[in-house]
């Protein structure tokens, strides 16, 4: 009675459990009609476009050289007895210093002997105006003669006049000599080199220094055709910087001086001159700019107005990408009339308050729908069904 039980009951059991796997294999197997939505659009960056004025900055380059350069000779002949301690290469020596001395024995005595013929011819005047003056009352005494200059001795007394003219002249010669046996500096100057030595006898003429002024130095830029539309109405006067960069680097202040008036004719460029006061700071304690440095040069141009500074990687060819009212990528041509440093400065193909899109996808394409950083991905999102 059991057995029969069984058979009925055990085909039952298994085809409740066959049924039964079969419903979870298909749930297992069954997939998802669709899955999330997912926001596809390049992420970018952009800035607001604002138009600026904008001071053109002209920079060139440069060596320092001396404003005066002076090769010393002495005006008279004679032994050198003496000279300053600095009159040596490299030396610094101030305006009026005495830089040498030539023995003056001789040119004292020159001196002395143009005094004694100065006094005589003042004697020798003195004495002819005398006798002029008695041939004149001789002459009142008798009216009624003739009384000729020879009488009067008026051509003694030009006679004398002019040997105390000769004397005087003489004399300011002989004190010319004696004052040029002391070489003096012209100027505050760094002494290039020295062609003389003690004990040594030297003639009228005789180079014997090479001096460089350091009241001022200048320094002669090229500026090219690109920078020369920029210039200025007015240079002089102007403003400029002086750099030096490295180790023992400095930045001094100078002044635009003047235009060399000339175009090269090997580089097509025009020269202006920037002078420096005093270079080696012997009065103002400023850093020293060494005759022979080569230096960098900046001043202001004209001044640019309503352009836009865009960093020079965000144009390619001119172009620019823009980001329209839809978030939409557009291509836009300018016009770059200067570059400075890292960036272009344009002036027309950019309108105020315009996105400009400064982190561009890898292959961008005109209408292309991007998400701008920051920006709410449910907001007019491109939607995939993968």
């Amino acid at each position: 009675m059991q057995t029969k039980i069984l058979k009925i009951i055990l085909p039952l059991v298994m085809l409740a459990a066959g049924g039964l796997g079969s419903m979870v294999i298909n749930a297992l197997a069954t997939e998802p009609d669709e899955k999330a939505l997912v926001d596809t659009r390049p992420v970018v960056e952009v800035e607001t476009a604002f138009a600026l004025d904008h001071q053109v900055v002209i920079n060139s380059y440069g060596e320092v050289k001396p404003f005066e350069s002076t090769q010393l000779s002495v005006q008279v002949s004679g032994e050198v007895t003496a000279w300053h301690p600095n009159f040596v290469s490299g030396g610094i020596v101030a305006r009026g210093d005495v830089l040498m001395e030539i023995e003056k024995d001789n040119y004292e005595a020159a001196v002395l002997q143009a005094e004694a013929d100065l006094s005589r011819a003042q004697a020798t005047l003195i004495e002819e105006q005398a006798q002029a003056d008695v041939a004149a009352d001789e002459a009142k005494r008798f009216p009624n003669r003739k009384h000729t200059d020879l009488f009067l001795r008026k051509p003694q007394v030009l006679s004398a006049q002019a040997g105390v003219k000769s004397a005087r002249a003489a004399l300011k010669r002989a004190q010319r000599d004696l004052a040029n046996c002391e070489v003096r500096a012209p100027y505050d100057a760094l002494v290039i080199s020295r062609d003389v030595g003690l004990g040594q006898f030297v003639s009228t003429g005789t180079p014997v220094a090479t001096l460089n002024g350091v009241e001022h130095a200048e320094v002669v830029i090229p500026i090219a055709g690109f920078d020369s539309a920029f210039l200025p109405e007015r240079i002089t006067g102007l403003t400029a910087t002086i750099k030096q960069t490295g180790l023992n680097g400095f930045t001094r202040q100078a002044v635009v001086h003047r235009d060399l008036g000339v175009v090269d004719s090997d580089t097509r460029m025009v020269n202006l001159v920037v002078r420096i006061q005093d270079p080696y700071g012997l009065k103002t304690r400023q850093p020293q700019v060494k005759f022979g440095s080569y230096v960098q040069v900046t001043f202001g141009g004209k001044t640019l107005s309503r352009i836009y500074r865009l960093p020079q990687d965000l144009v390619n060819n001119n172009t620019i990408w823009l980001l329209n009212t839809e978030n939409q990528l557009e291509p836009r041509e300018v016009t770059v009339i200067r570059e400075e440093g890292t960036y272009f400065y344009v002036s027309a193909g950019l309108n105020d308050n315009e996105k400009i899109v400064t982190t561009v996808p890898e292959y961008p394409q005109k209408g292309m729908t991007v998400k701008v950083a920051g920006e709410d991905s449910t907001q007019s999102a491109t939607t995939e069904k993968l």
